[in-house]
């Protein structure tokens, strides 16, 4: 995705969006506002991070990229419909986007905390706030449109 487009990257510290061009991606960064030193590695993850109650403040809330968190359970069949769309979302937006994955039966405080009673839930994140919530086996084109803003 190195299509010379910079990226948005967003201070973990004071929650700037900072624009890291794509041909400096990797190197040392530094928040336009704060100075904080940003770790522009995150840019380069391809495929959707295992979220769990213990490191969700970490991958989430202080994610310097939009989230989009895929809830799912074992048992349920349509997240397994929805598992393929969301690993191929997180290569397609690499650097655009960070794509999580949170086991509901094993992970209850979150579970408990978003309320997720139906599954798949696809919650969506930006500045450490929830933006949206899409429930339900939607088609991968349903999800990029909702998704456009944060691209």
């Amino acid at each position: 995705m190195t299509n010379g487009r910079p990226y948005l990257f967003r201070c973990p510290n004071c929650l700037a969006k900072n624009r890291i061009p794509a041909h400096k991606t990797g190197a040392i960064a530094k928040c336009g506002k704060c100075a904080t030193t940003l770790n522009t590695k995150d840019l380069f993850l391809a495929q959707p991070v295992m979220v769990t109650d213990g490191n969700f403040d970490t991958l989430v809330i202080k994610s310097p990229l939009p989230v989009l968190l895929d809830c799912w359970a074992g048992w349920c069949n349509a997240c397994a419909l929805v598992s393929p769309v969301i690993e191929t979302l997180a290569r397609d937006w690499k650097g655009r986007i960070r794509v999580g994955k949170l086991n509901v039966e094993a992970n209850p405080v979150l579970t408990t905390r978003y309320d997720l009673r139906s599954l798949p839930t696809l919650l969506v994140f930006d500045g450490g706030r929830l933006r949206d919530t899409l429930i339900g086996a939607l088609p991968k084109p349903h999800i990029v449109q909702k998704m456009a803003s944060f691209l």
